[in-house]
């Protein structure tokens, strides 16, 4: 059962800060329209609703129905209205159209109208087809679930009585205003569980929201709904948390960006969705935790055009490969310290890490002493890429700059090192980190929006993936 907490007083989104480190997902009306239209479409609660119905006895307006003949306007009833109603029944039930609109403050005004067939036998024996047209109308509240996920709620269920064709058959004029006055008694109570079912769906779907996302072999992510969701006019706001945890299933805490992000304001008809940085924060702060930023970089995984003996580069730093013997191989030590640094700033992805870059010469067994210990800091610009459940990252290196931490000779300028150490780091260690980075940035299930080929912005601070409606 859920546990509610209606949202009587709900404030509305403005546009303006979010100084929450979670995610903001701003779901359209059209998506929540296109969510209803698709649970009467693709699932059975149309059929269901008519079978839970006309089962009873040739149904509720058959012979054993409130037309019928021991009904209340059948034979015997109060009216003394003969039997020729009896097996009136409903075959048939239109896909209902659907329109929706927003109530700031409290939830969702919804209307469905439809169309109800009804059969039985005419007053001559023969075929007797009714078809009314049908608005049901119901005020739905917006609330949080007791789970932490967002929840809709039927609070007013009416139904307006339209036209009513006679398609076939005779009916008294008496009798039709009788089959009027008792369809606008009864309709309620067979459309009306209509609503109810197709809320129960729409609400499995929002209830997608509250997931756990692997970040194999790093932890993973758990989003919940932080606060109430927000109204307006045109879209619903959902500011949803991001539990990180290890994979030992410890919460990590990552410090909040210095400022809040300012939000862009949404254009009418689409949805979107605002990842902060701090998910970005988190992702290279579970690689460095988990020792996935350092490596070992050997000859093998380098191009052969890319030197890596002690002959080879003895020309860049004389002071120190001079007094080591020629040809020797070489393997660089790349140890990450400390959780890199993503910069978000206006149309473009940075990730700056600092690395402790040991040069070493090769040897088949033990651990030889560092002939050069170096402190370098890789800039790399990041592309973006979304998918439907996630937002991609590859990484390319803009620069390094490396400086002389220790070495066993004086001290000497390691500029001439930077050139090469670009290629090694090009040619083995960003190919390493783009497959880290396979995990992603995990994006929340929002109704089944698909951001697979959203519109794509960096702002300062957060990534804004926009779809059209």
């Amino acid at each position: 059962m859920w546990s509610l907490l209606l949202l009587w007083g709900l404030a509305t989104p403005c546009q303006g800060l979010l100084e929450t480190v979670g995610t903001l997902a701003r779901v359209d009306k059209d998506e929540l329209g296109k969510a209803i239209q698709n649970s009467l479409v693709g699932g059975p609660i149309l059929q269901n609703v008519l079978g839970s119905v006309t089962s009873v006895n040739q149904g509720l307006l058959g012979s054993g129905g409130l037309l019928g003949g021991g009904g209340l306007l059948g034979y015997g009833g109060v009216f003394g209205v003969v039997e020729e109603l009896s097996g009136l029944k409903v075959e048939e039930l239109t896909l209902p159209q659907v329109s929706l609109k927003l109530l700031p403050g409290f939830g969702v005004q919804l209307s469905l109208h439809t169309k109800v067939g009804l059969e039985g036998s005419g007053t001559l024996g023969g075929l007797l087809q009714l078809a009314a047209e049908v608005n049901v109308s119901s005020r739905v509240a917006v609330g949080m679930s007791s789970r932490g996920t967002p929840i809709l709620i039927l609070k007013r269920c009416s139904t307006l009585l339209g036209h009513i064709s006679l398609l076939s058959g005779l009916l008294p004029t008496p009798l039709l205003g009788l089959a009027e006055q008792t369809l606008f008694k009864v309709l309620p109570g067979l459309l009306c569980p209509v609503v109810d079912s197709v809320l129960s769906v729409v609400n499995e779907l929002l209830g997608a929201v509250l997931c756990l996302v692997p970040l194999r072999p790093l932890g993973s992510v758990e989003f919940t709904l932080a606060t109430l969701p927000l109204i307006s006019n045109q879209y619903i706001e959902l500011d949803i948390n991001s539990v990180v945890k290890s994979v030992a299933g410890d919460v990590i805490d990552f410090p909040k960006p210095p400022k809040p992000i300012k939000v862009p304001p949404k254009e009418d008809h689409t949805s979107q969705v605002i990842v902060p940085l701090y998910l970005f924060s988190t992702i290279f702060g579970l690689l460095q935790t988990n020792g996935a930023l350092d490596i070992d970089i050997t000859p093998e995984l380098v191009p052969s055009n890319i030197p890596m003996t002690t002959t080879d580069l003895t020309a860049l730093v004389p002071e120190v490969l001079g007094k080591v013997p020629p040809g020797q191989q070489l393997l660089l030590r790349l140890q990450v310290k400390e959780a890199p640094a993503v910069t978000l700033q206006k149309k473009k992805a940075a990730v700056s890490i600092a690395a402790i870059i040991h040069v070493l010469p090769r040897r088949p067994a033990g651990t030889p002493a560092a002939l050069l210990e170096l402190n370098g800091v890789m800039t790399l610009n990041a592309q973006l890429a979304p998918s439907a459940t996630k937002l991609h990252l590859s990484l390319s290196l803009e620069r390094l700059s490396v400086k002389l931490a220790s070495s066993f000779v004086h001290p000497f300028d390691v500029a001439h090192l930077e050139e090469w150490l670009s290629d090694v780091v090009r040619a083995a260690y960003v190919p390493k980190l783009n497959v880290d980075l396979d995990v992603g940035i995990p994006l929340p299930k929002v109704l089944n929006v698909d951001f697979a080929h959203a519109v794509l912005e960096v702002i300062e601070n957060a990534v804004v993936l926009t779809v059209a409606s």
